[in-house]
């Protein structure tokens, strides 16, 4: 039997295993079973807490709903920085690693302060050819890649159409991206939609989703942070950066991380 906690942040969902003991070996296919809404606990992915091997608190390891591993999860690196403290003792800073860098993390009761890792290869202005027509974006990576595209009708756009075709395009082969539909709301305030590869449909908040939208909006609108940015679920999270040029520093994502339940499943 294995144990496990329920958390979400801003509607994203996660099984969190504790794996300081490093005698837990996670097969994909029980990844996939854990996160399946009708046959198992019901997430959007799985977070690991393992010891570090850096220097770091703690290590983190994030595995989508397919099974597969990524390289971070904003929401979920929140939810992973209450579960540390939780299990290992309670702390108002930590930090943990992941292939993504380096992740700090500030404690301010329900909500999660995150210390990002630096994003890179930004891109505006690209196009992407989908069949008859060409759709305008943006790229960025905010600890994995990210599609932004602006669109008007934030209600009606084809998520999971436009999205798992951009997704699996050629362009960002062989490993895919991300794809976020932005909308703005005001001078500092953007609301959002996300199709998460590994997921592959759209889910209620992406938190390297948000930052990715967030500095897209603040390098293409020329506006400083922080930026608000809406979420599907409803929640407001919260970006902060340092804009230098065209270089972004210093970002950080803030919003909440909620405990659900625990319980124990066979695998």
């Amino acid at each position: 039997m294995l144990r496990f906690t329920k958390m979400n942040g801003a509607g994203n969902d996660f099984v969190m295993i504790d794996n300081r003991a490093g005698d837990l070996q996670l097969a994909a296919e029980q990844i996939a079973k854990i996160c399946d809404r009708h046959r198992g606990v019901g997430a959007d992915g799985v977070l690991v807490l393992e010891r570090p091997t850096n220097g770091a608190t703690f290590r983190m390891r994030y595995y989508n709903a397919d099974g597969g591993e990524a390289e971070m999860c904003g929401n979920g690196a929140r939810c992973f920085a209450r579960y540390a403290s939780h299990v290992a003792g309670p702390v108002e800073k930590l930090s943990f690693e992941t292939p993504a860098g380096v992740i700090g993390a500030d404690l301010q009761g329900e909500l999660v302060c995150l210390q990002m890792s630096e994003p890179k290869d930004l891109r505006l202005g690209i196009k992407i050819p989908l069949g008859d027509r060409t759709l305008a974006a943006h790229f960025v990576n905010s600890g994995v890649p990210h599609v932004v595209v602006p669109v008007d009708d934030l209600e009606n756009v084809d998520v999971r159409g436009i999205g798992s075709a951009v997704r699996h395009h050629e362009l960002f082969a062989p490993k895919g991206a991300n794809v976020n539909f932005l909308k703005r709301r005001g001078e500092r305030q953007i609301s959002i939609r996300t199709y998460e590869r590994g997921v592959e449909d759209e889910t209620l908040a992406c938190g390297t989703g948000v930052v990715a939208s967030a500095l897209i909006f603040a390098a293409t609108e020329r506006v400083d942070g922080p930026i608000g940015v809406v979420v599907r679920g409803g929640n407001e999270l919260k970006v902060g950066f340092d804009k230098k040029g065209d270089k972004f520093q210093n970002v950080t994502l803030t919003g909440p991380a909620d405990f659900v339940f625990e319980g124990t499943i066979q695998l």
